[in-house]
């Protein structure tokens, strides 16, 4: 029997509408972790003094990369409205790998999606990373699940989304993050473990407790650009008069277009940030800076 590639190993998501299973669209690689939590079982009736390790508790972990970025709105409402995904793991087939098999290896259970980052950095494609963890037993495929084909997705160049700043948080967020090369943005959800002695099997039961976001971003001390666009900017100095109040301050992710992209379009994502961190760096090449911004209360998902 043939090795199986990677391209024919896939995670495939339940659609509670068309009631099929698809795939997690232009995926570039995905993992799944099974941990068996242990505990030494050595007692002073057992000979020797070497380790007995039991399984006490199950969880299990999916780790998804993906060059689709268009469902960001879709994974930041999931994410924020704690949504369960019923995942399946299996081998695929069909000339576009979206015909899952039933393999004896498939598996399916549902899961928290507990972290995501989207990655929109100058003259590259956007990127995702989804990781979720086990909400429920995993169960063996009994049978090849039902499958809806997605169309083929397009690439999102990095420089067409970018992220605009307020001076303050009253005031809505216009101008746009000047000379900027990388933008990230990231969610987590807490998960503890609310298993009881009523709780069936071996798999840890994870209940969300606290949603967390932040944004990170690089930009150049000055760029030499000729810029012909209204739309005005943060920079480096504004930037730090921000860090220096250190208070809330509005901000939008936006998908732009029109003179130096800098004509805001349809809002990803909006709400306040914190700026927690700023870092200048001055090497022997060019000048830049990084900020981290912490999320403020709740985001809002789209205009």
């Amino acid at each position: 029997m043939a090795t199986l590639k990677g391209k024919n190993f896939r995670i495939l998501s339940y659609d509670a509408t068309a009631q099929k299973y698809k795939v997690i669209g232009m995926s570039t690689n995905c993992s799944i972790t099974y941990t068996n939590n242990t505990e030494n079982a050595n007692h002073k009736d057992i000979l020797g003094i070497a380790q007995l390790p039991t399984v006490v508790s199950q969880a299990c972990t999916i780790s998804v990369d993906s060059l689709n970025v268009t469902d960001v709105a879709a994974m930041l409402t999931a994410i924020k409205s704690l949504t369960k995904f019923t995942l399946i793991w299996d081998e695929t087939s069909t000339t576009d790998n979206q015909t899952a098999l039933g393999a004896t290896f498939a598996r399916k259970g549902d899961f928290w999606l507990n972290d995501c980052t989207f990655q929109f950095d100058d003259r590259t494609n956007a990127t995702k990373q989804l990781q979720f963890t086990s909400a429920s037993e995993i169960e063996t495929l009994s049978e090849a699940p039902a499958v809806e084909e997605i169309a083929v997705g397009s690439f999102t160049k990095g420089q067409f989304v970018r992220l605009f700043l307020s001076s303050d948080n009253t005031n809505a967020a216009t101008k746009v993050i000047g000379a900027a090369k990388t933008l990230s943005l990231h969610c987590s959800l807490s998960l503890e473990d609310a298993t009881t002695k009523d709780t069936p099997g071996n798999y840890t039961v994870q209940e969300p407790t606290e949603l967390a976001w932040d944004i990170s971003t690089s930009a150049l001390v000055r760029s030499g650009d000729t810029i012909t666009s209204a739309v005005q900017a943060q920079g480096l100095a504004e930037i730090e008069t921000i860090k220096e109040a250190g208070t809330p301050v509005k901000f939008k992710i936006a998908n732009v277009s029109g003179a130096n992209n800098r004509t805001a379009g349809a809002t990803i994502v909006s709400g306040s940030v914190i700026i927690t961190q700023l870092t200048l760096n001055g090497p022997l090449g060019t000048a830049d800076y990084t900020a981290q911004l912490s999320g403020y209360g709740n985001y809002t998902v789209g205009s």
